[in-house]
């Protein structure tokens, strides 16, 4: 054999590799091997377990009845607001400039004051425009002699063609000069009028009730008449209004109302949608849908007494479109939602709970409308539904003293530990349909 290696040094090469190979496989799939995989998972087995043997909570051992808190649903009014971002404007906005130039020699109001029509503003340096109020005045006092003493003129030219002394294109040539200065002492009077009209502008007064801004020229500024610079500008903010758009689906009940002379309330809410700033009524709309949003604008008018909005504050608003009346009210927190549609656990005596399809109507986020699917007096599972399914036996956890009545009772009680100063009345208008 060493000689028939000798001879062909490639066999002994392959055979070793062979040799190799072999011993590769034998220790790879040895039986011994085996024997940790199934040590562990022995292991992996036992951790599923307790030291008892049982199997861990919630994983197919034995279960008591769920835990669950219910109210009832009952039968009451719903409010159905709809709600918008909406733009404080105000009713007027004035830019007040002046009508005649001169030097700006006085400022009378304070930045941010409220005015009243007629108050005055500024003043402009009078002087040049008083002088030309007395000349004109001067030229029109030296034209009403003339037209004098053309009259006396005319009236004895009359007396002397009576008496055949003088011609008649004599007369009616004084009666012409007499036409002529009543005409000179007209233009005179308008002169005066627009002189003292000057004078008069040179005390520039508000034209609006409102709020002044600030201002935008300083004392001994020159200004120019009708210059593009404002000295102030004046806005009308009692009352105001607040404009807002709806979608075009949710116009039918509003125009139906507004169409019959109701006063619809429109509450304006800060941008946080948490405090409301004042309480008016819709007071117009527009006569056309903006076809780019598919939305209608509208217009709310407030007293805005106590100057709570601003022009061109952003404002949340909540319009009053309709009340429902005598409609079965749920809490929102018990309509669950499933692949067969809207449901509630419903009570089936005191210890089963059974599944109720619904149909559900508007809703202002705490109440939802049921139109089908339950009556007044039914009671529904409020929290502890993640563990339920049909027919499942619960426990009733909430104390008989302090059951709600109403959802809205539930609700009530419900926020009163997270905002003791909020009310479930003024939680249920800020929702929208």
């Amino acid at each position: 054999m060493q000689s028939s290696a000798s001879r062909s040094p490639r066999r002994w090469l392959f055979g070793l590799l062979v040799l190799l190979v072999i011993a590769v496989l034998c220790w790879k799939f040895w039986p011994g091997g085996d024997a940790p995989k199934e040590g562990t998972g022995q292991k992996a087995v036992s951790g599923q377990t307790g030291r008892s043997g049982g199997m861990r909570p919630g994983f197919g051992g034995a279960a008591g009845p769920v835990p669950v808190r219910v109210a009832p649903a009952v039968k009451g009014d719903f409010p159905l607001y709809y709600k918008a971002l909406g733009t404080v404007t105000a009713q007027n906005t004035i830019n007040v400039r002046s009508r005649v130039g001169g030097e700006l020699i006085k400022i009378a109001f304070e930045e941010g004051q409220m005015v009243k029509a007629g108050d005055l503003l500024a003043e402009i340096d009078p002087r040049p425009y008083q002088n030309a109020l007395l000349q004109a005045e001067g030229t029109l006092l030296q034209n009403q002699a003339q037209l004098k003493n053309a009259q006396v003129d005319v009236e004895r030219y009359r007396g002397l063609y009576r008496e055949d002394s003088i011609a008649k294109q004599t007369l009616d040539t004084a009666e012409a000069l007499v036409g002529q200065y009543q005409g000179t002492v007209k233009t005179n009077q308008a002169a005066v009028n627009d002189a003292r009209l000057n004078l008069e502008f040179t005390r520039i007064r508000a034209p609006i009730t409102g709020r002044v801004g600030l201002r935008q020229l300083d004392v001994g500024n020159l200004v120019a008449a009708n210059d593009t610079t404002a000295l102030a500008i004046i806005t009308q903010t009692q009352p105001i209004s607040v404009a807002f758009t709806l979608p075009e689906n949710s116009l039918d009940v509003v125009l139906a109302r507004y169409r019959t002379g109701a006063k619809l309330p429109a509450e304006a809410w800060d941008r946080g949608d948490t405090k409301l700033q004042a309480t008016g009524v819709l007071q117009s709309l527009d006569n056309q849908i903006d076809v780019t949003t598919g939305t209608l604008k509208f217009k709310a008018r407030y007293e805005n007494r106590d100057q709570a909005l601003f022009p061109n504050q952003f404002v949340n608003v909540h319009l009053l479109a309709d009340t429902l009346k005598n409609v079965v009210l749920v809490p929102s927190a018990a309509i669950q939602f499933g692949t067969n549609g809207t449901f509630v656990y419903a009570m089936e005596g005191d210890k089963k709970v059974t599944i109720r399809q619904l149909k559900v109507g508007s809703s202002d986020g705490d109440n939802t409308v049921i139109t089908e699917g339950l009556a007044a007096g039914d009671r529904v599972v409020l929290e502890g539904t993640d563990r339920l399914k049909e027919g499942s036996e619960v426990e009733v956890v909430n104390d008989s003293k302090d059951v709600p009545t109403t959802p809205t009772e539930h609700l009530q009680g419900k926020s009163a530990a997270t905002a003791p100063d909020t009310t479930v009345t003024d939680k249920a208008k800020k929702g929208g349909a």
